[in-house]
């Protein structure tokens, strides 16, 4: 007989780690799905420096620290990721390529991934020159040339530490102006092997059996720019990994709409982190979010009569 939790949370990131914490400590019983990455996009963050109680911590450890926390109070996790839901009635269900999961109230946690380019030439050297994760990858371009694509926060962090790498960094924004917050700006700009190149948009990646060449366009004139690079790093932005939720959840621009309390639509069904629509995406809020979610589901079930 399968059992049937109080909490299943799918997603183990920032916001998924905190809503398994907290839903534990309440006293339920718990099942984390946290797929094959556990800490989501944190894990393949360099530097935090914005995490309060952290003035400087690697995405990496922090991740670790979490996923040991949510063990020690007694959460199971699981490297497994849901496949299908079915999330209408008193029972949730949720699928995975393993088995299948029962629970009483659900959080959605999936978090989100990095934003593709869309050009030709970006898949087929994905893995061959084209990354999506600095951290990850940054040490394969030592003392290489590389191009970082995007004008936020991560971008303007992935081209800083690739900079202590690389031997030379290009940073391409569609832009006239960065996005980042203004420390970033500063510090990137004492790099002294970071070079600004905007405002331009990827055109193509080309090369043989690896990436040889990022071909540019300037936004205002259409001027072409050939970028001679051994690496494009992408980073512009992410997208929320809503995928199985369409025609389960009314969405909006991709995400579930919810709010501070977590609820969705669905009765027994909360969201949290980057799949909720909301107006500032950090690892503060996505911890926050968790602690709603799992308050919001123990008040749910408080309030079911005849739980066992």
């Amino acid at each position: 007989m399968k059992p049937l939790y109080d909490v299943l949370i799918s997603g183990g990131g920032p916001a998924g780690m905190t809503a398994a914490i907290y839903a534990v400590r309440a006293g339920l019983s718990t099942v984390l799905l946290t797929g094959p990455a556990r800490g989501g996009q944190v894990a393949y963050t360099d530097v935090v420096d914005n995490y309060p109680g952290f003035p400087m911590i690697y995405g990496s450890d922090l991740a670790q620290r979490l996923s040991e926390h949510a063990k020690s109070v007694g959460a199971e996790l699981l490297e497994e990721s849901a496949e299908a839901m079915e999330l209408s009635g008193p029972v949730k269900t949720v699928k995975t390529e393993e088995r299948e999961y029962q629970a009483r109230t659900v959080i959605l946690a999936q978090g989100s991934e990095r934003r593709k380019l869309g050009i030709p030439g970006e898949k087929e050297f994905t893995g061959r020159g084209v990354s999506y994760c600095a951290t990850c990858d940054g040490n394969f371009f030592r003392n290489k040339t590389v191009a970082v694509i995007g004008g936020g926060n991560t971008a303007l962090g992935d081209a800083i530490g690739l900079s202590a790498l690389c031997g030379k960094v290009f940073l391409v924004h569609r832009r006239d102006q960065l996005r980042a917050m203004d420390h970033l700006i500063r510090q990137a700009k004492t790099c002294g092997n970071l070079e600004f190149v905007h405002p331009y948009l990827p055109q193509e990646i080309q090369g043989g059996q690896k990436v040889e060449h990022l071909v540019l366009k300037e936004r205002n004139s259409g001027e072409q720019k050939i970028l001679d690079v051994e690496g494009v790093f992408v980073a512009v932005g992410v997208e929320p990994n809503t995928k199985l939720l369409q025609g389960l959840l009314p969405l909006k621009d991709g995400f579930v709409e919810a709010p501070e309390t977590c609820e969705t639509a669905l009765p027994g069904v909360f969201v949290a982190g980057d799949l909720r629509k909301k107006a500032l995406y950090q690892i503060v809020t996505a911890v926050s979010d968790g602690a709603n979610a799992a308050h919001s589901a123990l008040l749910y079930l408080q309030r079911q009569p005849n739980r066992t």
